[in-house]
């Protein structure tokens, strides 16, 4: 088996996903292109040598169906040889195609591919594309399905964290990602967004709000208390699964949840050789990747499982990990992955998440891999572990070791 260089890794600047958001006159096509374009740029690639690109996309309708990576590949003026595929593992579906073209350059399939994502969510909303999983009686009732927010609620309820500790955790992502920022700590991976003609639209996330306090935070209504609530409710549907749970106690908001964002990523992989050939210089190694399956109902559990379940595959302990990354799709679901591996949070999600930054759902998972290759060379450690909460009820996570 042969092993897969990560030689560069870029991404966008998130852009706040409604119609006033920035980003929201740039089309899905375009976001990814533009990803491509600078992956080419910045390192003089020879774009025939690219065998494949994996983009995630998780709502892959109207512009942003069609296999949006090999119209991507077209629009970025990439050699026509060049093939792409859309992957779909909802929120981890950015990481899933990295480690889909990692797995392409170990077997010998590519000698180099591209995996990434894009999701333009102010312009082909979440939802847009429709699933029996919600919607089918007879699947919903079978998996006691609930939305995500109640299972976020749940996993709260479950295991102890309150307001006080949800909302404590959404202020520290923010103030991480404003001090992040502030050091440049993004400013080798971040493409800033042009126009048609060439100007800068953004080179900075939007969403953020860096003057976030624990004041703030409480006057946030609970985004899910309705839901949960009404008669009949999720909360009753939810009970049916975890009948030990007198009461959902309601703590998440819009302002301890991900946000919603446009953006894109790519992660540029390769042989050794095939580096050398093109005169670059490899930046981390992906060392290895696991996928699992966990609980539907509360769905957003998988991380625990799936960091286990790599680490054991990988024979490494907690102490072979410097930096923990865990994608922020609600703040509980962060506090119950360090409380289960009892993880030191100094070294947990170190420049922010996305409760500050934002969550586009097809690229998340490849923007908080190359923020990884970024904060391993700037703070000299070895090895990260990403992972990622996953509908449905999965996980998945990759472990890189910087070269």
């Amino acid at each position: 088996m042969r092993e897969a260089y990560i030689y560069d890794a870029v991404r966008t600047p998130r852009g706040k996903g409604k119609a006033t958001g920035t980003l929201h006159e740039v089309t899905s096509v375009e976001l990814a292109a533009q990803v491509l374009e600078a992956l080419r740029e910045r390192n003089d690639l020879d774009t025939s040598k690219v065998d494949d690109v994996m983009l995630g996309c998780v709502m892959p309708i109207g512009e942003q169906g069609g296999d949006i990576a090999r119209i991507a590949v077209l629009a970025a003026d990439y050699s026509e040889s060049v093939a792409g595929a859309q992957v779909d593992r909802f929120c981890a579906s950015g990481l899933e195609a990295v480690n889909i073209a990692a797995a392409k350059v170990k077997s010998g399939e590519a000698d180099m591919a591209i995996g990434g994502g894009v999701e333009s969510m102010s312009r082909v909303p979440m939802l847009s594309n429709g699933s029996a999983w919600p919607t089918d009686p007879e699947i919903a009732m079978k998996i006691h399905f609930v939305p995500q927010g109640i299972s976020a609620d749940t996993i709260a309820t479950k295991y102890g964290f309150s307001r006080t500790d949800v909302d404590a955790f959404a202020v520290q992502s923010q103030q991480r990602a404003a001090k992040a920022w502030q050091e440049g700590r993004f400013k080798k991976s971040i493409v800033p967004v042009k126009d048609q003609l060439g100007q800068v639209l953004l080179d900075r996330d939007e969403h953020m709000r860096p003057d976030a306090s624990m004041q703030s935070m409480a006057s946030l209504e609970p985004s899910f208390k309705a839901q949960g609530e009404m008669m009949p409710g999720f909360d009753a549907v939810i009970q049916q699964r975890y009948p030990e749970l007198e009461k959902i106690d309601h703590v998440h908001t819009a302002g301890n949840s991900s946000g919603i964002v446009d953006g894109a990523a790519g992660v540029l992989i390769g042989t050794k050789e095939m580096g050398e050939a093109l005169g670059l210089k490899p930046r981390a190694r992906i060392v290895g990747a696991a996928s699992i399956g966990s609980e539907p109902s509360i769905m957003l559990t998988g991380p625990e499982f799936v960091t286990k379940k790599l680490m054991t595959k990988l024979g490494m302990t907690k102490k072979d990990i410097d930096l923990w990354e865990l994608n922020e799709a609600f703040a509980a679901i962060v506090l119950r992955w360090v409380q289960a591996l009892d993880l030191d949070m100094e070294k947990v999600n170190v420049n922010g998440g996305a409760i500050a930054m934002g969550h586009p759902l097809g690229a998340t998972g490849a923007m908080i891999l190359g923020t990884m290759v970024d904060e391993l060379e700037r703070a000299d450690k070895e090895r990260a572990l990403v992972t990622l909460c996953i509908g449905a009820g999965m996980g998945t996570a990759t472990v890189i070791e910087r070269v």
